[in-house]
This record gives C-alpha cells, structure tokens and sequence, in this order.
C-alpha cells in the first residue's frame, strides 16, 4: 500500500479498482456523498450521463458504479478495462451536506484493487471551507491507467466544481429563495437541491408516515422525488390530488436480467415515490406476475429496503412439482414457482380490478404496470381492459421490453369506450430516463382521465 501527498501520483496496473471515501463519523459531522465524473481529454464530460452519484448510481456502459454508503464511507466502483477509448481521466469527487468539509474528521480516499480488496494508495485530506472536492483522479498515461491524488476543494460547492467539468447548471434563483445544488440537467439532482423553478411558491410535499426511518441516502432521494412528481401534477393542474397507487411487476422469465442488475428494484423505488406523494397512508398495494399473477405483502414507505429485497424478485419454474416450500423462502415471500415464467397480463388485470371492487376508495386508482413485451393474450386483455372502463381506475403501462407490448400499447387507440383508461409509453432503457422526464411521462394522460371520468360520473 502506498501513502500518497497532495500531487503524487502512482501506476495503475489493476483492471478494475475500487474508490472508498471516508471519514470519522458523528454528531455535528455534515453528510458525505462520493461521486464520480467521466471526462474527455479536454476535460470535460461528454454528457450529464457522465456524472454517476446516488441518484444516477451505474454509468450507461456499467463501467462506473456508486455502490452506497456505509456510516463513514462511500465507494465506487471504476473498470478501467471498460471505459471507453474517449474517457481520459475518471475524477473522484465528493460533497458535502450541512457544512464544510472542514467540519469532516479523518477525510481519505482508499483505492483498492476491485477483485482482492487489496489497498494499493491511500490519501489524507486536509480541508477547510471547501463543500465539494475533487479527492483523486485516474487518469490514461502511456496505454495504462494511474491514479494522482488531487485535494481540490470547491468553496463555491458544487455548483464550482460542476461548472469546471461541463456539467449543466440549473441558473439561481430569486435572492428572496434557497439557493439550488447544481446537478446534472438529464438526471435527479442530489436530493438536497432545489429545482430551479421552486421557491416560496413550490408544489407542496406530503410527508409520508415512516419515511423518517429510511436510511439518509434513500431518504433524500425519495424526498426529491416527491417534489419532481408534485411539479408534475401541478403543471396539469392537479397540485393536490389524493389517489391510490397499485405497482405490477412483471416477473416473466425474460425479466431476469432486469432483476439480476437491480433494475427493477431501481423501478420499484422510484415508483414508491409516487405513492408517498399521491396516497397519504404511506403504503402501495403491489402485485407480481408471469403464468400466474400473486399479490404481494403491501410496501409501506418505512420499510422499502426490507421490502425491495424481499420481495422484487423473478419467476422460477419447477421441474419438480410444488409440494415443499424451496429452502431459504422468507415469512411473507411468495413462492415464484408458483408465479411461473409466461406473460399472462389478463390474469392479473382481472384480479387487480377484483381488488378494486372489493377495497372501495373515495379517491381514484392509478395502476403502474410494468411488462417487458411478449404479449400474446391480445383478446383476453382487450377484453379486461374494456370491461374496466366503468371502473374508477386509470391503466399506465410501462415497457420495457423493446417490441411486442401488442395490445397494451395500442389500446387507447380502440374505439367503443366512453373514455381511455389506459396509458402506454415504452421506456426500454429505463435506467438512462431521469425521474423527472420518468414521472412526466408516468402522470401525462392520467389527469386527462380524470376529468372526463368525473363528467361522466365514473369518479364522484
């Protein structure tokens, strides 16, 4: 292991490497994030994509990772092997929240070798008012790779430290409002920002019962997220509109890929945002399916980490039968040889208005269901789908499969209904869609519904 000082540099000669920043952790101590900027030999990020964080965790070619924070670290992960050959340097930066960096005891970088956890450099900072920083760099010298120990604070925060790299800067607001953290224009701001338009007159947010117990980092993202979704609402006039929300996931056998990268458990969360926003008790009723559709245990706001990890999981098929439970299944897990692995959309749009019709609400339903395509129910889900029209619930389907959504996607194209109740966008790479574009596109052809479901006495 090598000590660094500020300016030293050393060779690289691992594929991969891990970044850890860390700190002494405590009462009073501000919150750290890590993150990292992918720049071009001009210094300069190609796009905002290049900017990977909490809120955007895995760059679009997956060779820079924000893997989460512990108490007192936060770490990415860096495959030199797979950066493209237009990415010069890979800076490792890091902001502050609720004070100065000054304010942080013990601050250092560890750069490991991914594989072993081995620690190859290591490098002390000293800071003072500094809220945002570049710690280190890797950086292409001579067809191999070296890493060079930086220690360049920002005391303009990361607005500073954004604008130097190319990164797009929402522009201040009024003196009278907060003061915004920049981010990068196609993605979630850090979640302690501000949108450019918010001030005094910003869309109100619901505070959602036991999103106090959620761990710091997802806290902030779901509180961005209420506000980008309430922005959304307002901008069609429905600023505080009250709606259950009900999640389907499809858990078909070619969604496996999606599960196993943590997709879908991204989709999820970013879905729980819309409950915590539109339904005030807190908790979304959810539903997964494949040859056969199961109800899951509802997700309450407080407890989605347990909830994501437990229950955001894919189809499996048996060979075997049934008759034993398979080893390792949790209390409250459903058994996913039961859900098998075949696209049967009917079934469970039968038994999410089954739900309805039994659960009755003053409020309306919104319905985010989400299929990766290989529809081949085309009449049976017409048929659902139809006959729900009198149902006060509105259909957003979301794609993510790249082709065949046949009839879900061209259903609120059919004639013979008194009004659509149902909404597709396909959204095949959604892990590159920023939440607020996400969330437009979620919320864009449910308000319309509603209106003209209240005129015709569907919604009282």
């Amino acid at each position: 292991m090598t000590t660094l000082s500020k300016g030293a540099n050393m060779p690289v000669t691992v594929p991969a490497v891990r970044a850890v920043l860390g700190w002494s952790a405590g009462p009073g101590v501000p919150d750290v994030d890590a993150s990292a900027l992918l720049l071009n030999g001009s210094g300069r990020v190609r796009s905002d994509g290049d900017f990977v964080f909490y809120n955007q965790p895995r760059h679009a070619s997956g060779a820079v990772r924000h893997l989460g924070k512990q108490p007192g670290s936060d770490s990415l992960d860096i495959d030199l092997a797979a950066l493209g050959e237009d990415v010069e340097r890979v800076a490792l930066c890091a902001s502050s929240d609720g004070g100065a960096f000054g304010q942080v005891p013990g601050l250092h970088l560890r750069l490991l070798d991914a594989a072993s956890g081995a620690e190859l450099a290591r490098f002390d900072m000293a800071a003072g008012a500094e809220t945002a920083y570049v710690s280190g760099e890797l950086y292409r010298r001579a067809g191999g790779w070296k890493f060079r120990a930086v220690g360049q604070g920002y005391a303009s925060g990361l607005a500073g430290l954004a604008t130097d790299f190319g990164i797009s800067v929402d522009e201040a607001p009024p003196a009278t409002a907060p003061a915004p953290v920049p981010s990068p224009a196609p993605v979630s701001a850090p979640p302690h920002s501000a949108p450019a338009a918010a001030g005094r007159d910003e869309p109100a947010v619901r505070l959602t019962k036991g999103e106090e117990n959620l761990p710091v980092d997802m806290r902030k993202r779901l509180s961005l997220r209420k506000q980008q979704i309430a922005v959304s609402l307002t901008k069609h006039g429905l600023p505080k509109l009250t709606a259950r929300v009900i999640l389907v996931l499809d858990a078909s056998g070619s969604m496996s890929a999606l599960y196993s990268r943590g997709t879908m458990a991204g989709v999820t969360e970013r879905m729980a945002a819309v409950a915590a926003q539109l339904d005030d008790d807190g908790e979304m009723q959810a539903w997964t399916f494949a040859s056969n559709p199961a109800r899951l245990p509802d997700l309450v706001i407080g407890e989605l980490p347990e909830w994501l990890s437990l229950h955001v999981r894919v189809g499996q098929i048996s060979l075997f039968g049934r008759k034993k439970p398979p080893k390792g299944l949790r209390p409250g897990q459903v058994d996913m040889r039961a859900v098998g692995i075949q696209n049967e959309e009917q079934k469970v749009i039968a038994e999410v208005r089954t739900f309805v019709r039994d659960h009755p609400v003053p409020d309306p339903t919104l319905v985010l269901f989400f299929s990766d395509g290989g529809v081949i129910r085309n009449a049976e889900i017409e048929r659902e789908l139809r006959a729900a029209v009198e149902e006060p619930v509105f259909w957003q389907f979301i794609g993510l499969g790249r082709s065949q959504y046949g009839v879900l996607e061209y259903f609120d194209t059919l004639p013979g209904r008194r009004v659509d109740n149902v909404g597709f966008f396909a959204a095949d790479d959604i892990e590159k869609v920023p939440d607020p574009e996400l969330y437009d596109r979620l919320l864009s052809e449910f308000p319309s519904w509603l209106r003209a479901a209240r005129q015709l006495g569907i919604l009282r």
